[in-house]
């Protein structure tokens, strides 16, 4: 049973800024020895690249920062969700839920304090060392490898976005290579921009012993091989974490000097380059940033689409995106950010003045725009999207469905029968084979697809809600805010936790 010594309470309530220590290195090496409080860190400057140096940093994050990387990384699964948008609240639940089933957070003294640090660092809680059994402790591994790989690499690196390489890689002429079953390859790739080279990205998490870190060396060697003679890194990051102790990430990495990568497939070669981090920064320049970004929140997009009217409500930002644009991480916390505040104050201000028909207008004449939002049933999440994003993503979904009910093996009559007897294993082979025909079938579209986004994109910035959400009225418009929620904001989606419900300090 859990030790009575640990204090039985609720979570308490603070700032949710963690420092997360992160040892880079050119291989996998044996864990080290309690590194992460013993040596002396480096400060974090930020970087849209690898730091110059390796050794051991403590940069600052946000439990925001890191649900959010939770919610967007992995498998695209919304190609099974088409005729079913309600299932994505559960997929979302899924994705964060071993987080805050199985995390917590502590003070930390360390022997050499980084300058700007909080002092408080994640850690695996007591309901995980005392009470989990294996099977479960190797899945919520597996999320907070992914979660932690993908928040390492956009979130502190600068990487654009990442996909699963299951479904092929970033080269057209070696995607069957890259989907050959037999090999075992890494499980993310993206495209930096800064560096300009292809990245190949491997994630574990758990205990992280060096056979562990070795094997995923192991893999992203082989994905090396496929890429060749492009230029690409290959980064391995391990999430290593015990109870009673800190969360510290082991990033190794390697570079592989060649040819300049090519432009995605299927990208317009006269679009703008999308530039490093995020694509929402360039959805005004960038067509192809347009499909991507509106890929990426396919999932929030179909949980917002279903939820029920009472659930829905819009939440004013500052309609000026330049405020959002990545600085530190992805997301701009909304609870000090000064423009929020004065033009929240301000519209809080006129409201009584204002006849509620009107509100929603005359807020826009202030400078600010309502994000559409909805708590994810089961969490204590909130997350939500601008009306042009919202526009493009329901332009998107109509385009997706149409593909579904055209292509033969993802139409409901090529589907075999339930009864069929598929094993597991042939069950997860449909299934990839699903998703990769149906990639495929949007890879082809995206040409067609380039001015029909760009012109829901246009359409959706003087959009009513209710006809974006083809509903008879509109959801509230929250302007009195609630104390209850940390929230963020990027130039387009917004993302809230519980005060309430974050981690508890006593691990």
């Amino acid at each position: 049973m859990i030790p009575a010594h640990i204090p039985d309470e609720p979570p308490l309530t603070y700032a949710d800024s963690f420092d997360i220590p992160v040892l880079f290195r050119n291989g996998p090496a044996d864990k080290p020895k309690r590194q992460w409080r013993t040596a002396e860190h480096k400060v974090w400057a930020g970087s849209d690249g690898f730091p110059v140096a390796d050794g051991w940093y403590a940069p600052t994050t946000t439990w925001r920062e890191i649900i959010k990387a939770a919610t967007e990384v992995g498998r695209d699964v919304t190609p099974h969700l088409q005729n079913q948008p309600r299932y994505a609240h559960g997929e979302l639940v899924a994705r964060v839920a071993p987080l805050y089933a199985y995390l917590g957070a502590h003070p930390v003294e360390p022997r050499y304090p980084v300058p700007g640090a909080k002092g408080r660092r994640l850690t695996l809680n007591p309901v995980y060392a005392h009470g989990t059994e294996r099977t479960a402790k190797n899945a919520a591994a597996y999320r907070l490898g992914m979660t932690m790989t993908e928040w390492a690499c956009r979130s502190l690196l600068g990487l654009g976005q990442t996909e699963h390489l299951e479904l092929g890689g970033p080269i057209p002429a070696l995607r069957n290579t890259f989907k050959d079953p037999k090999r075992k390859l890494p499980d993310l790739w993206g495209r930096h921009e800064t560096e300009e080279m292809y990245w190949l990205m491997e994630a574990k998490g758990g205990a992280c012993g060096v056979d562990t870190l070795r094997k995923g060396w192991t893999q992203l060697e082989a994905g090396s091989k496929v890429l060749g003679s492009y230029a690409h890194r290959t980064v391995l990051v391990g999430a290593s974490a015990r109870p009673g102790d800190d969360l510290f990430l082991t990033i190794d990495h390697n570079l592989h000097p060649g040819q300049l990568p090519l432009p995605p497939a299927g990208s317009d070669p006269d679009d703008a380059t999308v530039g490093p981090g995020n694509l929402e920064d360039h959805l005004g320049d960038s067509d192809d940033a347009l499909i991507g970004a509106a890929r990426t929140q396919m999932l929030a997009y179909l949980a917002l689409r279903s939820a029920p009217a009472s659930q829905l409500r819009t939440v004013p930002v500052p309609a000026n995106r330049a405020s959002r644009h990545r600085r530190s991480g992805l997301t701009t916390p909304l609870e000090d950010d000064a423009l929020t505040l004065a033009l929240r104050a301000d519209a809080r201000g006129a409201a009584p003045r204002i006849e509620q028909h009107t509100l929603r207008a005359g807020i826009r004449t202030m400078g600010l725009d309502d994000f559409l939002t909805c708590r994810i049933p089961g969490t204590e999440i909130h997350l939500g999207m601008s009306r042009k994003l919202f526009a493009v993503c329901a332009r998107l979904h109509e385009e997706d469905l149409a593909i579904a009910r055209r292509t033969p093996g993802l139409r409901a009559e090529d589907q075999p029968a339930v009864d069929q007897g598929l094993s597991e294993d042939a069950q997860e082979v449909q299934r990839l084979t699903q998703r990769r025909i149906f990639r495929e079938q949007q890879e082809e579209a995206r040409p067609r697809l380039r001015p029909l986004l760009r012109e829901a994109y246009e359409r959706g910035a003087t959009s009513d809600w209710r006809d974006l959400l083809r509903r008879p009225q509109e959801p509230e418009l929250d302007l009195a805010g609630d104390e209850g929620l940390l929230e963020a904001a990027t130039p387009e989606t917004y993302l809230a936790v519980s005060r309430y419900d974050l981690p508890p300090v006593h691990a």
